[in-house]
């Protein structure tokens, strides 16, 4: 087994990892939420497309860009694992294997309804009191793709986040930091890069974030992560697509 890094190596490779995925994308969702913020307009009366359609008009071009968004979006997760495993076996670590394949679909599944059903609560409660903006989750156009489209998005994230955040807490670790700060700190970055929902997409998201860190912790398996937000993102992007004409607070 090849010796782990020293402090500084690893310290540095963390930063470079968050600047070109998570920590990239908390940095604008700062300053979305000071635009946000800063606009004559108050927050719940304000709109965050989250899956856009770039050239509506051109289908089939429009599935170009989205099919590069989604191979760009799963890229930092790679680099995540490529870094992870110099010095250690990451199916063996993050649990990235199907030794125990009933768990984490049961997990997974019973995770997303935890974390799924109190979020949508929160999420509404935060536009009644004005703390959050109205979030259209899928304007794609109405073709032949979009649904799979939409879930590739959702696992894409989900890959992107959970297999990030596993590295990090693996990372963060290998550098010493105690436990709680290592949730602590995961918790925050989370809720940061969701801030641009507003300050409930900001507790939410940080509350999953202790949630799943702590499950991380105690069973080392990221899979039903995975799971779990693949089929949170999932029922909020193809569930908008399909309720949006028919609910008036969608």
């Amino acid at each position: 087994m090849v010796q782990t890094p020293s402090r500084v190596v690893l310290r540095n490779e963390v930063l470079l990892v968050l600047g070109v995925s998570l920590g990239q994308s908390a940095v604008y969702s700062i300053l979305a939420i000071i635009d946000e913020l800063t606009r004559a307009r108050p927050l719940s009366q304000q709109t965050i497309a989250l899956n856009p359609a770039v050239t509506p008009d051109r289908p089939w071009l429009d599935l170009a860009y989205q099919v590069a968004r989604l191979v760009f979006l799963v890229l930092p997760a790679l680099l995540a694992l490529h870094l992870l495993n110099r010095d250690r076996d990451v199916r063996d670590v993050l649990g990235l294997n199907t030794q125990r394949w009933r768990f984490d679909l049961g997990t997974g599944a019973g995770l997303a309804a935890l974390i799924g059903i109190p979020g949508l609560g929160l999420y509404l409660a935060a536009r009644a009191l004005g703390l959050g903006v109205n979030l259209a989750a899928a304007t794609l156009a109405h073709v032949w793709w979009s649904g799979p489209v939409l879930f590739l998005f959702a696992a894409g994230n989900a890959v992107l986040e959970e297999v990030v955040y596993g590295y990090l807490i693996v990372r963060l670790t290998d550098l010493g930091l105690r436990v709680w700060l290592v949730v602590a700190l995961s918790a925050a970055i989370r809720g940061t890069y969701h801030v641009y929902q507003g300050f409930g997409g900001l507790v939410g998201n940080a509350v999953m974030g202790v949630v799943f860190a702590l499950f991380y912790l105690r069973f080392r398996r990221i899979v039903p992560l995975i799971i779990a937000h693949t089929l949170l993102d999932s029922v909020a992007f193809i569930g908008y697509t399909l309720l949006h004409p028919h609910v008036s607070w969608l």
